[in-house]
């Protein structure tokens, strides 16, 4: 095993990087300002699908010499349309919009817990009150609703005695990604 290569293989290679990702980094970025912000936001599966291979792509783009810049462009052009179209077709039918897009699962009501809805949701009572701790509440008794997000965040809405103490005012506090 040769130490000295596995460090360093010649400026060429760091030329490349260096060239071939300031470039696939530009056409991201103008690739993503021109399908608009809706494009990066995480407010599904696909959503995250979508972000994750973005990433990819881009690392494949900038370590891979088997793929060509206009490969590598083109592969970040495509995913992007595709989730632009995803977008468009899910706000113009709501039957695709229900086979991409999960409903919220309300898994606390009034500070009683959904058991079947917990169960659906994979979310363990232990979870729960994870969660309800980390929005400020004391336990889940003090909360008017727990909703499982179709992002995979929680919204905890707090019940009347904690919004006496908070100035919530009942809106969702911020939101926690478990």
């Amino acid at each position: 095993m040769d130490w000295s290569e596995m460090l360093f293989q010649g400026w060429s290679g760091i030329l490349r990087t260096a060239i071939v990702g300031t470039l696939a980094y530009v056409a991201l970025v103008v690739a993503l300002r021109t399908s608009g912000k809706r494009t990066l936001a995480k407010l599904n599966a696909f959503d995250l699908v979508v972000t994750v291979a973005l990433g990819s792509t881009l690392a494949t783009i900038l370590l891979s010499k088997n793929v060509a810049l206009a490969e590598g462009v083109t592969a970040l052009v495509l995913l992007i349309a595709l989730q632009y179209g995803v977008t468009v077709l899910s706000v113009r039918s709501t039957s695709f919009a229900r086979i991409v897009r999960s409903e919220p699962t309300l898994l606390l009501r009034d500070g009683e817990t959904l058991p079947r809805a917990m169960k659906r949701a994979r979310v363990t009572e232990a979870e729960l009150e994870t969660i309800v701790r980390t929005e400020g509440q004391r336990d889940p008794e003090t909360v008017a609703a727990v909703i499982l997000e179709s992002d995979g965040s929680f919204s905890v809405i707090a019940g009347p005695e904690a919004v006496r103490g908070n100035g919530s005012g009942g809106l969702p506090s911020s939101r926690s990604r478990v």
